[in-house]
């Protein structure tokens, strides 16, 4: 698994991340795309609007890194029919 240590996390910029404000959920590369959709639904304190937001950062990170999503909102997460 692609780990960031602080402070590989502490350079990024904001827009790195899938929830900037927090710094949660970085989309470096595909495989901390991949993490953050397995972990999208576990980021606990945000607003419905700021997951919104941060679906976005995700689809453009996961285009970007030829990351295939299947779901059309984080809504559909874990929902049948979605990812396997």
């Amino acid at each position: 698994m692609s780990e960031l240590n602080a402070a590989r996390r502490n350079e990024l910029p904001p827009g790195e991340f899938a929830f900037p404000e927090q710094r949660k959920l970085p989309l470096e590369d595909a495989q901390h795309v991949r993490n953050a959709i397995a972990r999208f639904d576990q980021v606990e304190g945000v607003t419905d609007a700021e997951r919104d937001a941060a679906w976005q950062r995700l689809l453009a990170a996961a285009q970007r890194e030829g990351v295939q999503v299947h779901e059309q909102s984080w809504r559909e997460l874990g929902q049948k029919g979605g990812r396997p």
